[in-house]
């Protein structure tokens, strides 16, 4: 016997989410909701509005967000702290983004260790917890906090679209990016007007004077 008052989960709708429009000026059913979360680990929606197709954003947690670990940011606290302190200083008081492939995480992870050592708040993909998370902002919120890049350039790198997606993200904030070079490689016409080091034949120079340059800025 059928038992019509049985309830089955799979045929459940989706939670229906509203937010404002900014370009349609109105409350709006949210097209593709995607649970994502603030740089300050806060949850929210982002999606796309069903009018103009724009992409709009509602904070709070949803049904989606059920059984979603909340990422730790702490981190990216500390290096906003560091970035805006180093604004007027002529100490090395800001945040570096190390931006390679993980092929060269040896040398990338030694750059990254010797920075901090200097005094440079660093952060690098192989220390980061949060894992694969969905951004707010779409971007992830350590492109959004370091004031500085650098590009562990090499064959792999150039490889890598994440790798050419974070410079290009720190170009068009007019950020500064600089290349520590470890092979021989092509450099992208978008790079080569950027200070290179190359770390290939002489690393205490080439960091020497990688610190030194990051620190004239």
């Amino acid at each position: 016997m059928h038992d019509e008052g049985h309830h089955h989960d799979e045929y459940d709708e989706p939670e229906e989410i509203e937010a404002y429009c900014v370009r349609c000026k109105q409350t709006v059913v949210m097209v593709d909701p995607n649970p994502v979360w603030t740089k300050r680990g806060a949850p929210g929606t982002r999606g796309e509005c069903e009018i103009c197709g724009s992409t709009i954003f509602r904070m709070g947690r949803t049904d989606a967000h059920r059984g979603m670990v909340q990422p730790d940011t702490s981190q990216f606290k500390e290096i906003a702290g560091q970035s805006r302190k180093g604004k007027g200083r002529a100490q090395n008081s800001y945040a570096a983004y190390i931006n390679s492939s993980p092929d060269d995480s040896q040398i990338a992870g030694q750059l990254a260790e010797d920075l901090q050592k200097t005094g440079i708040a660093t952060w690098y993909e192989a220390n980061d917890p949060t894992g694969e998370v969905s951004w707010a902002s779409g971007v992830h919120p350590a492109l959004e906090e370091c004031s500085q890049m650098v590009v562990v350039l090499s064959g792999a790198a150039l490889d890598e679209s994440e790798v050419e997606k974070g410079w290009q993200f720190f170009r068009s904030e007019r950020k500064p990016v600089f290349i520590a070079q470890v092979e021989a490689c092509e450099v992208p016409d978008d790079l080569r007007r950027i200070p290179r080091f190359d770390f290939s034949e002489d690393y205490k120079t080439a960091f020497r004077e990688l610190v030194q340059a990051m620190a004239s800025q």
